[in-house]
């Protein structure tokens, strides 16, 4: 007899399987990262389908087969449905998705992460939030999701030797962990020479502060500077911590 487990989740990714199966990669309140399956969800008369799609919030019913967990109940919570209407908002759920899939590994349950991710969705469902910059959005899930993780970059003081930084010789290095001084800069030789306002938009992004986030007003350069320093810290995350 199998076991039914209940758990509310949120949707961010789906695969075709066969000709009407579909698997969701779902991240849940109970038990962390899910693969389940959803037995002939894309048939027109399948009752699963107005529980289960890409960005859903739902309370999702499974059970735990030998090979895999099969799908035997989705209740829709939320659908997020403004975010289908602005293309820059759904591509960034998009990129959120990604992130979320290539870090979270496991069946550890982490409600932090379920409340970010519910946090930057609503943000991004409510046409009424008006930010100038949409990418902060981005930013504000990966520097969050990768501290919580345990990643969390040093952002006050040289990584290295501790020291203050100064704030016209502030570098980044993604092997150390955060920003180094210039003295520190000679020994690795290996760090980015950045503005310190994107320091300082980094702060504020791991300190929450939506109400100067959202009026915030970065300039190209320094949000390239941001995608530039996100990359380099995600991928050598990716590619030195096991995942």
């Amino acid at each position: 007899m199998f076991i039914h487990y209940r758990t509310e989740g949120f949707i961010f990714k789906k695969e075709d399987r066969g000709e009407s199966n579909q698997l969701f990669i779902i991240f849940s309140k109970d038990f962390g990262k899910l693969e389940i399956l959803a037995k002939a969800i894309r048939k027109i008369s399948s009752k699963l389908r107005s529980g289960m799609e890409i960005f859903y919030l739902s309370d999702i019913e499974f059970i735990q087969g030998k090979n895999y967990k099969t799908l035997t109940d989705a209740i829709l919570i939320e659908k997020f449905e403004n975010l289908r209407k602005d293309l820059r908002r759904l591509n960034i759920g998009y990129k959120i998705a990604e992130v979320l899939d290539n870090f979270v590994r496991g069946q550890e349950a982490e409600e932090k992460i379920l409340q970010l991710i519910l946090e930057v969705f609503q943000k991004l469902n409510n046409l009424q939030f008006k930010i100038y910059n949409l990418q902060l959005i981005y930013h504000y899930f990966f520097w969050n999701l990768v501290s919580i993780l345990g990643y969390k970059p040093e952002l006050y003081n040289c990584s290295i030797c501790q020291k203050i930084l100064k704030p016209e010789n502030i570098y980044f290095s993604e092997k150390e962990g955060g920003v180094i001084c210039q003295e520190c800069l000679l020994k690795t030789k290996k760090a980015l020479a950045v503005p310190s306002e994107i320091i300082k938009i980094l702060r504020l992004i791991l300190e929450k502060d939506w109400q100067i986030l959202s009026k915030l007003k970065v300039e190209n350069d320094h949000l390239k500077y941001l995608d530039i320093i996100s990359k380099k810290y995600s991928s050598f995350i990716y590619e030195n911590k096991n995942f």
